[in-house]
């Protein structure tokens, strides 16, 4: 397994999970309520930052590697579900919502990986729908874990529209993933 900066910050992505979540398990006596928010928020919105420059990094590196191309949507996939529960213990996303989001994340995942084994992994390639997708999740889930007004903006009804959008999006590319296999799922399960 080859170690190096890009690896180390999706590693700390990883890290940062149980730092999110156990914000919300604090007693309100250690951190109030909109500070617990805040750094929730802040928190997060630094792990999807280490998504972008892990990438950007391993590319203008040359650090480039098969398991650092494995572990970065992992990543991703863990500490956006964990957000997602979080928002749905604090009823701040609905059920629909973040079903629909963790459950195409494991059928894409899955996929890529059935793909990949035979020899087919170009076909689900990342598409600019899934990198939309991503976008407006990752600007949806601070807003709604913070969600109060920051600067007379109310962030709330700014992440339920963008999670929203998320959701339809990631049906959409969804669609477009499978609908891109699906020659070759029929000619290979054929």
């Amino acid at each position: 397994m080859p170690f190096n900066l890009p690896i180390f910050l999706t590693w700390l992505r990883i890290a940062m999970i149980p730092l999110v979540v156990g914000l919300f398990y604090l007693p309100e006596s250690w951190l109030s309520a909109p500070s617990r928010d805040f750094w929730a928020a802040l928190s997060f919105i630094i792990a999807a930052l280490t998504d972008w420059f892990d990438g950007w990094l391993a590319r203008r590196l040359n650090q480039t590697s098969s398991f650092g191309a494995f572990l970065d949507p992992v990543a991703d996939k863990l500490m956006v579900s964990a957000a997602l529960l979080v928002l749905l213990q604090l009823d701040r996303v609905d059920v629909a919502i973040a079903l629909v989001i963790i459950g195409r994340e494991i059928t894409i995942s899955a996929l890529r990986e059935w793909m990949a084994k035979i020899g087919a992994s170009a076909s689900v390639a990342v598409h600019w729908l899934g990198k939309v997708k991503t976008a407006a999740q990752m600007v949806a889930i601070p807003c709604l874990l913070y969600s109060q007004s920051l600067f007379g903006i109310n962030l709330k009804p700014i992440g339920q529209v963008l999670i929203v959008i998320a959701a339809v999006l990631t049906v959409w590319s969804m669609l477009y993933y499978l609908q891109k296999a699906w020659p070759i799922i029929r000619e290979k399960t054929s």
